[in-house]
């Protein structure tokens, strides 16, 4: 099996919006796993680096000024090399940028990074809800945060009034152009929806059905299922989304599953797991990793007797999940055997990444990063 890859992500959002509040109460319901934070201090007092002192595996400070202002992405690369080497043992990394941070600019040196062990892991956008008006006035920039954005965390609610808050909402989700939207308090959001929780049943990439199913259960203590059984989240952490289990022991045609990707629907923030193209490709299963616009497949071998078909988990927010199931249902491939099976695959190809990954490096080999990061 290809080495795992990092999920990268970035937290952004201006001053006052809850970042480091969100990101502290992720790091205290992480669900075990070890997640490296790179904060990006805005002055000389690194305050963010303090308040998530102690509560995180690894801490790194860039320190000084903005991070988006090094333009080669040179230093950003030099951390998160250190942050990706395997003495370390991240699960996920997310990058805590300043206020006056340009999330653009922070995304484009993450996709356009070559260390070859991490992968994108969406830019998450902190909107303050009591003060989205004054700030869209002072910044009108936050526009266009918003448009690049895969998530949307609207905080602060609790200090909108209740006649008020639709219309704050409306105006987010017409300005983050069909990104997931979840409102919450406190920055609480399921850590779901950014990262996924330690194994423990059958894995598919770095989600497991049980790790996603084990706290669906309704208010009145029901598990909440739809029409084709995929499991509704709905109050856990005060996050509103949705989650959509598909699995069929048959292959998927390349290029409908391709046609349904680019014509993913509003709200739906992230896809993950494998994908049998079976006689397209039948020597390899396909991982699929999807958050927001950004799209990557990973060929592998199939396991010596692993049973075939195709899993797959969606989330997102105000999703429709009985539409999703029954479109990738019409993702089926009913014309196993049709010709140019190499010329079906180009598409899927143009979203896999040819980086090959660094080799494990011995344990007697392996340095303690720099600069000295806390355990």
């Amino acid at each position: 099996m290809s080495k795992r890859q990092i999920p990268v992500v970035v937290l952004a959002g201006f001053l006052g919006s809850g970042k480091t509040t969100l990101l502290n109460q992720l790091l205290r319901h992480s669900g075990g796993n070890r997640i490296g934070v790179v904060v990006n201090d805005f002055g000389t007092i690194e305050i963010d680096a303090m308040s998530v002192a102690g509560q995180v595996g690894s801490t790194v400070s860039l320190g000084n000024g903005c991070l988006c202002c090094a333009v080669d992405g040179s230093e950003l690369d030099a951390y998160l090399e250190k942050l990706t080497r395997p003495s370390v043992g991240l699960d996920v990394i997310v990058i805590e940028a300043s206020g006056p941070a340009e999330p653009q600019e922070l995304v484009r040196m993450l996709l356009a990074s070559d260390n070859p062990n991490i992968v994108y892991g969406g830019l998450v956008e902190v909107v303050d809800a009591a003060e989205f008006d004054a700030t869209r006035a002072k910044h009108p920039e936050i526009e266009r945060h918003l448009a690049l954005a895969d998530l949307v965390v609207l905080n602060k609610t609790d200090r909108v009034e209740a006649q008020d808050l639709p219309g704050v909402r409306a105006s987010v989700d017409r300005l983050a152009d069909g990104a997931a939207v979840v409102e919450s308090t406190y920055g609480r959001i399921d850590p779901e929806l950014l990262f996924d929780g330690k194994p423990k049943g059958e894995r598919f990439g770095q989600l497991s059905f049980d790790d996603l199913h084990e706290d669906d259960t309704d208010e009145d203590g029901s598990h909440g299922e739809g029409p084709h059984g995929e499991h509704l989240h709905r109050t856990h952490l005060h996050a509103a989304y949705d989650s959509v289990s598909f699995a069929t022991d048959g292959a998927l045609h390349p290029r409908r599953l391709l046609d349904f990707l680019d014509e993913r629907p509003e709200g739906l923030y992230r896809i993950k797991g494998f994908v049998d193209f079976g006689a397209h490709d039948p020597g390899n299963r396909y991982a699929l990793h999807a958050v927001g616009r950004f799209l990557r497949f990973y060929p592998e071998p199939w396991p010596r007797e692993a049973e075939r078909g195709t899993q797959l988990v969606l989330i997102g927010s105000g999703v429709d999940g009985a539409a999703l199931h029954t479109a990738l249902e019409r993702c089926r491939d009913d014309e196993p055997q049709d010709a140019g099976l190499e010329e079906v695959m180009w598409g899927v190809l143009r979203y896999v990444d040819e980086r090959e990954p660094e080799p494990e490096p011995e344990a007697h080999l392996v340095a303690d990063p720099e600069p000295e990061l806390a355990e």
